[in-house]
C-alpha cells in the first residue's frame, strides 16, 4: 500500500465555537468550513489539559496527563519521550514540526540553541511571534530586514525578567497586555501565520517524493490580539455577539468588562482566525498543485480553547469549560466514506495519534492510550466515548453527553447540567435533585482515572 501523508494544522487557544463549520455565522472561515464539506467534523472534540504545553504533549504522545506527568506550562519534556512523529519516522515517514511544538519552556532559553528532535528530522520552531530570535525572525529578516522592529507580538513577563538578567534586551517590543485588537505593524505576509504556511509548504515540496507528516504549528488565535488590517476590517465590531452571561452572576476576583473591550477583543480573535484560514487555503491549494491533495490525510484542530469574555475573563485553565475544552476537529481524508458528515459522538484529543498509525498501517503501540477512530472516517458508525477527561493541576473534570463533573484536590465538587446551562454558570453539585447524577459522576471519574495509568512492562525470564 502507499502510506498516506499526514498535515495537521494545529491552531492555540481557538473554541470549538470559532468556526463557520461548528454554527457561527459572525466568523468568516470558507476554506475551513470547505475542509470540514471534504471531510468529518468532530464536533464533540475535547482536549486533555486546559493548558498549551501538557495538552500538546498529551495530543501528540496520545497520553493522558497523570502518565506523561506533566499538568502545567514549564516542563521541559524529555527528549527521549516517543510521540507521533517517533512512530511514524520508524516507518520510513519525513516529519517536521513548523511553528508552535512548545516542548520546552520559552522563557529561560536561547531559541537559537538547535531543537531536541523529539522523532522529527525538520524542526523549524517558533513557539511565539517575535519575541525571540528563532526561525519566525530569521525567515523575517531574509524578507524584509527593515520591519524586524514591527513583528513581535510582545514579551512574556517571564521572558522580560530573564532578558533583562542575561543582558539580552535587542528586540523591539510592543506592550503586551492591551485587551483590544490591533493591526499588525509590518507587511500582511510578515505575520507569524503567514511564515508557517510558507515554511510548510516549503516542507511539503521538498518531501514529496516519501511520506511525510507536517505539523503546521500556528500561534493564532492566541492573544495579543494583533493581526493586519484587512482582517480586522472583514468585521464589524458593533455587530458581534457578546458573552451570555447570567444576570447578577459572580465571581471573587473578576468584575465586568465593558462592552467596548469585550467587541474589539471579539473582532481582533475573529480576524486572527480568519488571517489562519486563509493560509489554510493556501496550504490546500499547495496540495492540489502539487498533486498530493489525494494521498494526504488533513487534519484541523487547536490544543485548547478562550474564555474570550466567558465569566469576566480572558485566556485558558482549569477547570476547562466548554469554552476551553472543546475545541475543532476537522479530518479529511480522500479515502474516506461520507463527506461533510458530523459526529456528535465524545471524541478526546489522545485518540487522533491511534487514529493516524491505523489509517498508515502501522501498528498501534501499548503506551498509546487514545482508541482509534479509524472506522468514522471510512463511514461507520462510531459510538465514541462515555466521557471525556480533562486534567490539570487544580482538578481534574469528565465531560459526559449532558453534564460536566469537576473535582478538585481539596475536595470541593461542581456538577453543570449542560442541557438546562450550556455555557456553566450554575453549579447543581449541592442540588438534591441531582444526587443520583452526581453519583454517577463520581463513579465515572473514578474509572477514567483508574484506566489512565500504564504499569511498566513485565519481563518474563526464559
Amino acid at each position: 500500500m502507499d502510506r498516506p501523508n499526514v498535515l495537521i494544522l494545529y491552531t492555540d487557544q481557538q473554541r470549538w465555537d470559532a468556526l463557520g463549520a461548528n454554527g457561527n455565522g459572525e466568523i468568516l472561515t470558507p476554506n475551513l468550513d470547505r475542509l470540514a464539506s471534504a471531510g468529518v467534523n468532530f464536533s464533540r472534540y475535547f482536549v486533555q489539559n486546559p493548558v498549551c504545553m501538557p495538552s500538546r504533549l498529551s495530543f501528540l504522545t496520545s497520553q493522558y496527563c497523570s502518565q506523561t506527568g506533566v499538568f502545567r506550562n514549564g516542563v521541559r519534556v524529555p527528549e527521549d519521550t516517543p510521540n507521533l512523529a517517533t512512530y511514524l519516522s520508524n516507518y520510513g515517514y519525513t516529519c517536521g514540526n513548523i511553528g508552535k511544538l512548545h516542548f520546552l519552556p520559552h522563557a529561560n532559553r536561547d531559541h537559537m540553541d538547535p531543537h531536541p528532535s523529539y522523532g522529527f528530522d525538520v524542526h523549524v520552531n517558533s513557539d511565539e511571534p517575535g519575541c525571540y530570535e528563532d526561525a519566525y525572525r530569521a525567515w523575517a529578516r531574509a524578507k524584509a530586514p527593515d520591519q524586524m522592529d514591527a513583528i513581535s507580538l510582545g514579551l512574556p513577563p517571564a521572558r522580560e525578567t530573564w532578558e533583562r538578567i542575561m543582558g539580552r534586551e535587542d528586540i523591539v517590543h510592543p506592550e503586551r497586555e492591551k485587551k483590544c485588537a490591533i493591526p499588525f505593524g509590518a507587511d500582511d505576509d510578515l505575520t507569524h501565520t503567514a511564515f508557517v504556511a510558507d515554511e510548510t509548504m516549503r516542507f511539503i515540496t521538498e518531501n514529496a517524493d516519501r511520506p511525510f507528516m507536517a505539523i503546521a504549528g500556528f500561534y493564532s488565535p492566541h492573544s495579543p490580539w494583533i493581526v493586519p488590517q484587512k482582517y480586522l476590517d472583514v468585521y464589524d465590531p458593533e455587530s458581534l455577539t457578546l458573552p451570555d452571561i447570567p444576570e447578577g452572576w459572580d465571581r471573587p476576583n473578576r468584575t465586568p468588562i465593558s462592552e467596548a473591550e469585550l467587541r474589539s477583543v471579539r473582532q481582533g480573535y475573529y480576524a486572527m482566525i480568519t488571517e489562519v484560514d486563509h493560509h489554510v487555503g493556501r496550504l490546500l491549494d499547495h496540495l492540489e498543485e502539487t498533486g498530493l491533495a489525494e494521498n494526504t490525510v488533513v487534519f484541523f484542530i487547536s490544543d485548547h480553547g478562550e474564555y474570550l469574555g466567558d465569566y469576566h475573563t480572558y485566556g485558558k485553565g482549569a477547570p476547562g469549560n466548554d469554552c476551553i475544552s472543546r475545541v475543532p476537529c476537522i479530518v479529511r481524508w480522500p479515502g474516506g466514506g461520507q463527506k461533510g458528515r458530523e459526529v456528535t459522538s465524545l471524541t478526546e484529543a489522545i485518540d487522533v495519534v491511534p487514529t493516524i498509525l491505523d489509517l498508515c498501517a502501522i501498528p498501534i503501540p501499548t503506551a498509546v492510550q487514545g482508541q482509534s477512530f479509524l472506522s468514522v472516517l471510512e463511514g461507520n458508525d462510531y459510538p465514541g466515548r462515555s466521557s471525556a477527561l480533562t486534567e490539570s493541576e487544580p482538578c481534574t473534570a469528565i465531560r459526559t453527553d449532558g453534564h460536566r463533573y469537576v473535582c478538585y484536590r481539596d475536595g470541593r465538587e461542581m456538577l453543570y447540567d449542560l442541557e438546562a446551562d450550556p455555557h456553566e454558570y450554575s453549579d447543581v453539585s449541592s442540588d438534591s435533585d441531582y444526587s443520583a447524577v452526581l453519583s454517577d459522576h463520581r463513579l465515572e471519574l473514578c474509572q477514567r482515572l483508574m484506566s489512565t495509568s500504564l504499569p511498566r512492562r513485565r519481563e518474563w525470564a526464559y
